[in-house]
């Protein structure tokens, strides 16, 4: 996928790709830290049919709805050939006893056998996430293990 990146001078960037029917999508990021979500007209890829305005925060939890599944698919693929390992996210909500804790703090390898393999967060992959990697509310943990273990390890995430 070709992701065109349009400097907009006294604006930002514009970063957008176009769709398999030719519709572009893409986000403006604007000087002040502004944030729009748009989506060109299919006969004038130049011309915007729609534009949201999207918080930091906001932006964030779409690029995780986006990212993460693609991420377990992934890795659910490449795992397809061995039994027993399966992909799961796992969230980090707001009353988990690990918000603005650690990796190491929850002891997950050691209680349950599974391993976190990555962490989006607000948009970006933290990949290989190491035992100091601090958790905060909204993060998702992208895990490894078998059916189990991540019963397992969702419970600890949740319940401690």
């Amino acid at each position: 996928m070709n992701v065109e990146v349009t400097p907009l001078p006294g604006i930002g960037v514009r970063k957008d790709f176009a769709t398999r029917n030719g519709r572009r999508i893409g986000v403006v990021t604007q000087r002040d830290g502004h944030i729009e979500l748009i989506v060109s007209k299919t006969d004038d890829p130049d011309a915007c049919l729609a534009s949201l305005p999207l918080t930091a925060e906001e932006a964030g939890a779409l690029a995780n709805l986006l990212g993460a599944p693609q991420l377990v698919a992934q890795l659910t693929e490449e795992h397809r050939d061995l039994p027993g390992i399966n992909t799961k996210q796992l969230p980090i909500k707001a009353v988990s006893p690990f918000d603005g804790r650690t990796l190491g703090d929850t002891a997950m390898r050691t209680r349950t056998g599974v391993s976190v393999v990555a962490v989006m967060r607000a948009g970006q992959v933290h990949p290989s996430p190491t035992p100091d990697f601090t958790f905060t509310a909204g993060d998702l943990l992208v895990a490894v293990g078998t059916s189990e273990g991540l019963e397992a390890a969702a419970k600890i995430l949740k319940f401690g």
